[in-house]
């Protein structure tokens, strides 16, 4: 006899409600006044199921320090906008919005924390809520420097621009400063070169000596906002960028006329010599000195065969009952010589 078991049925299984995982990697920079988001659009449901049918992403934003929803929707990307969620062969997938924060909401607010999340629903609307919450500074932002201009000069890289509009009443806590970066044509980052405080308008030059010679640069400026409000964190908010100036520093500029030349004979009891002694020259680029000697009415020859390295040098080649001229001058790295120092003379007994 062949028995044959059933079994029974458990209750059915509620439908999917297809709600997208909230988004956990939501990033935001602000620069001028536009704010740059970007994020991961999720690839599966609240329940670890692919998605299917996925709606728009609304993006949310606020003044409070958290959003409990999305009030304030300020942009929206349809599914056809958004790229393809992360997977092995997309793992960089992102999703990207550009906000611009209005000049009311800057002007307003400067000390507050403008506060963005973004909201991914369902086909039907749904969602499984807010995405991690990021902030910006609300602090308002000034125009670009005007008629940035880079120059080579021989003291370094003179950057100039003109003063902007001033800032309309400005609170205490609010200071401004030109931020100048630089980039070498290989680097793949920008070096800050330096920054400069706006004030009254007395100062709208900065000079840059960090740079190498014979190297191309590009430069940029912006105005930095800075917030400095007691017992908080300071915050910084960037403006938008000057036009960038292109610069080849090529070193055409000699190194500081030497100083302080003085001229001793000795030889009582030995060979006779006329030690030099000078000022040191202090330029970064110093490679060394030339000594030239010439008798009374001669004309002045170097007399080292090789670079002087410190600020001193024998003359052992003299004559007695002769009187010799000296001068010296620097050399830089690049072979730029100065002029000749004043001279010195000294006798041979």
């Amino acid at each position: 006899m062949l028995l044959a078991a059933c079994g029974t049925p458990g209750p059915p299984l509620p439908p999917s409600l297809e709600l997208p995982k909230p988004v956990t990697d939501l990033r935001a920079a602000r620069k001028g006044d536009k704010v740059y988001l970007a994020w991961s659009p999720p690839a599966q449901t609240t329940e670890r199921q692919t998605i299917r049918h996925l709606g728009p992403t609304r993006v949310c934003r606020s003044l409070q320090a958290q959003m409990k929803d999305c009030v304030s929707v300020v942009g929206q990307l349809p599914p056809a906008r958004l790229p393809r969620a992360a997977s092995q062969t997309t793992p960089k997938a992102q999703a990207e919005y550009i906000d611009s924060l209005p000049r009311e909401i800057q002007q307003e607010n400067p000390t507050a924390q403008v506060t963005y999340a973004v909201l991914v629903v369902n086909e039907s609307g749904r969602s499984a809520g807010l995405s991690n919450q990021v902030q910006v500074p609300a602090a308002p932002t000034l125009p670009v420097p005007a008629n940035f201009n880079a120059q080579v000069t021989a003291q370094g890289i003179l950057l100039t621009w003109s003063c902007g509009p001033a800032p309309a009443r400005a609170p205490p806590y609010i200071q401004y400063r030109v931020r100048v970066y630089r980039r070498g044509e290989n680097a793949k980052a920008d070096t800050n070169a330096g920054e400069v405080e706006i004030q009254d308008c007395s100062k709208t030059e900065l000079l840059d000596q960090s740079f190498e010679w014979e190297q191309t640069y590009s430069y940029r400026a912006t105005v930095v906002t800075v917030v400095s409000v007691p017992g908080k964190p300071e915050m910084q908010v960037e403006g938008d960028d000057s036009a960038p100036v292109k610069v080849f520093p090529h070193d055409v500029y000699p190194p500081a006329v030497p100083t302080g030349l003085q001229a001793v004979f000795s030889g009582v009891g030995q060979a006779p010599f006329i030690d030099l002694v000078w000022a040191p020259v202090t330029d970064a680029d110093l490679a060394g000195y030339n000594v030239y000697r010439h008798e009374e009415g001669g004309q002045a020859v170097k007399t080292n065969s090789e670079m002087v390295k410190t600020p001193a040098f024998r003359d052992s080649n003299v004559a007695a009952g002769k009187k010799y001229f000296y001068s010296v001058s620097a050399v830089d790295l690049r072979g730029n010589e100065s002029a000749r120092s004043e001279e010195a003379s000294e006798s041979v007994p």
